[in-house]
């Protein structure tokens, strides 16, 4: 086994590891292949790159994707104005000559030239176009690409661990799906919940553990919502009910469910839910 693949990932200090994520995360690794993440949001897609991040000790880049993103803003840019103005009023320490210092390297860029290997994060890949989640692909490939304003090639130093996540709000082109690994990461089941509570709250009242988590999961099935709460918005509001000194957990099996606010972040999901609960429909 080469050194590359030395590296596995057995979960981290915050974050529930079941085998199969496990396996599709430690073969990614020992392939070289991007991993490619679906599920809805909330599901902990961006949370695992963090966890993989701290438990191989490597370090972190993000790339959040934008709908008018181009690749070579993920590549480098190369700071024009900043070199007129130093040409202009020449009160910089740089050479204005010299082109290379007004090139600063993007994330992708930042993770071919790291010293240490990296583990890139390209969170939201649906966001972008179909060339440019093409092109992208073609350079994590390569491992390299080419500065046209220096005539300069950067070759990756390291290859880095890639993990890409979508929130399927749109197909990815066959090619793209072609290169990359796929796992699903389905909504926690009640379960796996409290497991992923116990973590956050070891020392959780278990009448509370029980109640919020049951609430939770009645609140996610109220119809119309466009949002419905995800784990970290129960992590949250657990966080809220603990910090309030007068909160009893019976309150919850009688249908008060304080804190709304803190489970819906969208005007008519909470008034939605707000209708649900005080019509006495959700128990």
């Amino acid at each position: 086994m080469n050194q590359e693949n030395k590296h596995r990932f057995t979960g981290a200090t915050r974050y529930v590891l079941d085998d199969e994520l496990a396996g599709i995360v430690n073969i990614s690794i020992a392939l070289q292949m991007p991993l490619l993440l679906k599920g809805e949001p909330g599901t902990g897609k961006t949370m695992l790159a963090h966890a993989i991040a701290e438990s191989l000790q490597m370090p972190f880049i993000v790339l959040n994707v934008k709908s008018s993103m181009k690749l070579i803003d993920a590549l480098y840019q190369y700071d024009t104005l900043t070199r007129l103005n130093d040409s202009r009023f020449g009160d910089s320490n740089r050479d204005v000559s010299n082109i290379e210092e007004y090139i600063k390297m993007g994330k992708i860029g930042q993770s071919f030239t790291s010293e240490e290997r990296t583990v890139l994060l390209i969170d939201e890949i649906d966001k972008a176009d179909t060339d440019f989640q093409d092109d992208m692909l073609d350079v994590l490939d390569q491992m390299e690409f080419d500065i046209i304003e220096i005539d300069k090639t950067i070759r990756a130093t390291h290859r880095p661990v890639i993990i890409i996540t979508s929130n399927a709000k749109k197909d990815l082109s066959d090619p793209f799906l072609g290169r990359c690994n796929f796992h699903h990461i389905a909504f926690p089941d009640p379960k796996m919940m409290r497991k992923i509570i116990n973590v956050h709250f070891p020392e959780i009242d278990s009448d509370l553990m029980e109640n919020a988590v049951d609430t939770f999961y009645k609140l996610r099935e109220i119809d119309s919502v466009e949002k419905r709460p995800a784990t970290r918005e129960l992590i949250n509001w657990i966080r809220a009910l603990h910090a309030d000194p007068d909160f009893k957990p019976k309150r919850l099996v009688k249908g008060e469910v304080p804190f709304l606010g803190v489970l819906f972040k969208k005007s008519q999901d909470y008034e939605r839910a707000g209708q649900v609960i005080s019509r006495k429909r959700l128990f």
